[in-house]
């Protein structure tokens, strides 16, 4: 570990950090330690990262804003990639948007709704990167990425990079590719949007925005939606219905407002969150014969 750190100070990567706690890093306020943190400063310095990563054999994970992440009380061992400043670069060319998978995708929906453009009304409230919502084709309101990504530039372990379409991203709801046959990094995405009327888009953002508010436990430390919907049900409606808003294990609570949320109600482990969580599939499934799967992924030692 020492000569890899040695080696990413010597080419000036950006950020390298050992040891640092990824409840720094992720939206529920939960995470042991990384054994060792970067966050390359350029998408040249990223492929450099990969290059020694690749060259050490150290296992890897990229995260970008944390928002769909649960991450062990014990850490994740090798080296955690963030993208952040360095990755968010962004070209608008008449309807067409080319994005960086370090960008907030809030901050990306806010600006390009100003532009009178419309196709992200969707994200105006997933607080994610551009990166982690391709990777997962993050989703809300009845659209989702799948519905504007034109291509995406992913980075692969072995140091290749290459375009992938929309079709070869294999998107389904909230997975992608990169989830399990083809592991890899979004370095960019272009997404395809529409002309519109600027008044009624900047409308709809807010009203989006508004109902997540109203809706769902944002004043709280969270992951976003802990399990996805076992349709034709909806998960949320499902805890609801069973009695189990409220309940709490440690300092992990399911959400008042949506029982779809698991929030860090103070000083949460990881542990509670996963208790809670199977406490609710165990639930669930005793009363309507429904396996409830997640949708957060957990991540990092056992």
């Amino acid at each position: 570990m020492n000569e890899i750190i040695k080696q990413l100070k010597e080419l000036d990567i950006g950020k390298v950090k050992q040891n640092e706690l990824l409840a720094n890093h992720t939206t529920i306020k939960i995470g042991g330690p990384a054994d060792l943190f970067i966050e390359p400063s350029s998408t040249e310095n990223l492929i450099k990262v990969m290059e020694l990563v690749r060259k050490h054999q150290f296992p890897w994970r990229a995260i970008g804003r944390g928002s769909n992440l649960l991450v062990s009380d014990k850490g994740i061992e090798g080296v955690v990639i963030k993208l952040g400043t360095g990755l968010d670069q962004l070209t608008v060319k008449d309807s067409e948007i080319r994005v960086g998978g370090g960008y907030s995708l809030v901050s990306l929906a806010t600006k390009i709704s100003k532009m009178g453009l419309t196709g992200l009304e969707f994200a105006s409230g997933i607080p994610g990167s551009v990166g982690g919502a391709v990777y997962m084709n993050a989703g809300a309101h009845g659209s989702d990425i799948s519905k504007i990504l034109s291509k995406a530039l992913i980075l692969f372990e072995n140091g290749t990079m290459e375009w992938l379409s929309n079709e070869e991203m294999e998107f389904t709801y909230r997975t992608s590719v990169l989830q399990k046959k083809r592991p890899g990094i979004v370095v960019e995405a272009v997404f395809q949007l529409e002309s519109g009327e600027k008044t009624s888009i900047v409308s709809q953002m807010q009203k989006n925005k508004d109902y997540r508010k109203e809706t769902q436990p944002w004043n709280f430390p969270c992951a976003g939606s802990i399990f996805r919907n076992p349709l034709p049900n909806y998960a949320g409606k499902l805890i609801e219905v069973a009695g189990l808003k409220g309940h709490s294990i440690g300092g992990a609570k399911i959400s008042e407002m949506h029982g779809n949320f698991i929030v860090n109600a103070g000083n949460a482990t990881a542990g509670d969150v996963l208790a809670l969580i199977q406490y609710v599939k165990d639930t669930i499934y005793s009363l309507y014969e429904v396996k409830m799967e997640t949708e957060v992924e957990i991540i990092g030692r056992k």
